[in-house]
């Protein structure tokens, strides 16, 4: 039998030496399937990527190129887009300077792979998609949680028709991010300050509306709270700064169907719940909780019947009564992703989740802030295709 053909991708990394772009989408994604020999496509062919790392930082990326065993870098991102090589371009830059690294790979004819926010308007977002659009590229964004394992457990309860006609949903995020000081914080700087593009409200919508949309029902309103509990915090370099962006937003969603989605999140919150993200699906036949690995469950007929009586003792044991579905296997979510998108790339197979999700998710997190702002439900219009 003769061996696979192998098709090489080139691949850009910009902005990679960053906390996810090492971790997430170098470490755990385009390593691993280089050291396994390639992703399988279509036809009989292997796709293998061959990427180049990008940043300012040349110690950094040399460091990390030997770390990941990766043979070229360069802190000269033109340089890179005019060498035909890299047909792919990813970006994993702060939010702040994303745009201008997608445009420039839009006009070198890049197909265009990156995290969110994709920018920090939607207008912005927006005019990135319709020059993907134009230059007829195939280009995506990260949306990494619909393929964690509880999500995807979710998806199948659902389209089984376990929880009968959707009622409501409610998602709890967040953890105690430390100030400095003492203990190292665990997120960098820039995220608490507004003017570097940072805020909750920024970060954690455009997850939401991608997680609402396609698990729960089309966002049509927003109606928002914000504020900064944490008002001063240490940087990188252990001196104190001003917190300008907000670290807590309290959120209702109005969905498709007259559902009624609240998620809070935060950064200056102690966990007592069984993840850092849960969302409580209920609907007329069941409900689900969903977390990162896990999808917990309880049906009409196991619903104990509960009572209010504050001086007795309750003799339900309520978590008890909710059945943990049984564990899933599967990759980590952001290779998931990045396999669909490089056959999407190579083998023309289908990927929804383009630019015009991304600004999808900017919008809603631009509309989030408006709302808090003018203390009223905000409209989500459609964003044309």
């Amino acid at each position: 039998m003769a061996a696979p053909r192998t098709i090489r991708v080139g691949i850009i990394l910009n902005g990679v030496t960053g906390r996810m772009g090492t971790h997430q989408h170098l470490m755990r994604s385009i390593v691993p399937l280089i050291r396994e020999g390639g992703l399988p496509c279509s036809g009989g062919a292997v796709i293998l990527p061959d990427p180049v790392l990008v940043g300012r930082d040349g110690a950094k990326l040399q460091g990390l190129a030997r770390a990941a065993g990766v043979e070229r870098w360069s802190t000269s991102l033109d340089t890179v887009l005019g060498d035909s090589r890299y047909p792919v371009y990813f970006d994993a830059q702060v939010t702040s300077q994303r745009p201008a690294g997608v445009r420039a790979a839009l006009a070198a004819g890049k197909h265009v792979y990156c995290e969110k926010p994709t920018a920090l308007t939607a207008s912005e977002a927006y005019d990135l998609y319709r020059l993907a659009q134009r230059a007829g590229v195939r280009h995506g964004v990260v949306q990494d949680k619909l393929w964690l394992p509880g999500f995807r457990r979710y998806r199948a309860l659902r389209d089984e028709g376990f929880l009968g006609r959707l009622l409501s949903v409610r998602g709890e995020f967040g953890y105690w991010v430390f100030e400095g000081g003492a203990v190292t914080p665990q997120r960098p700087s820039w995220n608490y300050r507004a003017e570097d593009g940072g805020g909750i409200i920024t970060d954690m919508f455009c997850h939401w509306r991608y997680v609402l949309d396609h698990l729960f029902g089309q966002v049509r309103s927003v109606f928002c709270e914000g504020t900064t509990l944490i008002p001063e915090r240490r940087d990188e370099q252990d001196r104190p700064y001003r917190c300008t962006a907000d670290d807590t937003a309290y959120a209702l969603f109005r969905l498709d169907g007259g559902v009624v989605a609240q998620f809070y999140s935060s950064w200056a919150v102690r966990v007592h719940r069984r993840d850092l993200l849960s969302i409580q699906a209920d609907g007329t036949a069941g409900s689900a909780v969903i977390t990162l690995r896990d999808c917990w469950v309880q049906s009409r007929s196991a619903t104990p019947r509960a009572a209010w009586h504050p001086d007795v003792e309750d003799p339900n044991d309520y978590l008890g009564g909710w059945s943990r579905l049984p564990a899933e296997g599967g990759t980590n979510a952001f290779r998931a992703q990045w396999e669909l998108f490089l056959r999407h790339v190579v083998c023309g197979e289908p990927f929804p989740w383009g630019l015009l999700e991304a600004a999808r998710g900017v919008q809603l997190a631009e509309l989030g802030v408006e709302a808090w702002r003018r203390g009223a439900w905000v409209e989500v219009p459609e964003l044309a295709p």
